[in-house]
């Protein structure tokens, strides 16, 4: 999702600022802009005085540019912040017991476990995410589960199979896990 709102918002400032910067660029290069530009020719200034002071005297001018420019830089610090953070785990550590240890990658084990939990029954689609740290993973397991399946039944399987085969694995002592169960929308059932 951050991946897509990531790509929109830099497509639409870029395409802004191709946009109004081509156009200033052009005016500023000789050509005749049409009648509804803010520019009016090439010797045209980008602000003018006039333009500049408009709302200087206004008591609610300073208090709205404030704000306006701190809702500005949340934002920004807001998408710096969710862009530099690290979403997923790439690797595991796996002790082998000869003191050098080996890395698991988290894209093979967040597969395997989708695999084996896709596969209990009722599950009609399973999607696993691999946090925390090289040393200590953590999951995040999401089931989209079957109407007749009892979500009891199937967190108690997923507990003692994928998991504990995942954790044993990778030789973890531990795997902390949060699962969030969904039930998939169906029609009603007519009853006779």
């Amino acid at each position: 999702m951050l991946r897509t709102v990531n790509r929109v918002l830099i497509g639409l400032v870029g395409l802004v600022l191709l946009v109004l910067g081509g156009a200033v660029l052009a005016v500023g290069l000789g050509a005749n802009p049409p009648s509804w530009w803010i520019h009016d020719g090439r010797h045209d200034v980008l602000l003018s005085d006039s333009e500049r002071t408009r709302w200087q005297g206004e008591g609610w001018w300073w208090p709205a540019v404030i704000a306006a420019l701190a809702v500005l830089v949340l934002l920004a610090l807001w998408w710096l912040t969710a862009v530099l953070r690290r979403h997923r785990l790439t690797e595991v550590r796996v002790d082998t017991g000869d003191g050098e240890g080996a890395l698991l990658r988290g894209r093979a084990l967040e597969g395997v476990l989708e695999g084996e939990a896709g596969r209990l029954d009722g599950v009609q689609r399973a999607h696993v995410h691999l946090t925390g740290r090289p040393g200590a993973p953590e999951t995040r397991v999401r089931l989209n589960l079957e109407p007749h399946v009892d979500p009891g039944t199937t967190l108690a399987h997923l507990s003692t199979e994928a998991l504990t085969h995942a954790r044993n694995s990778a030789g973890l002592d531990a795997l902390p896990t949060e699962v969030r169960l969904t039930g998939v929308k169906h029609k009603a059932e007519r009853v006779s």
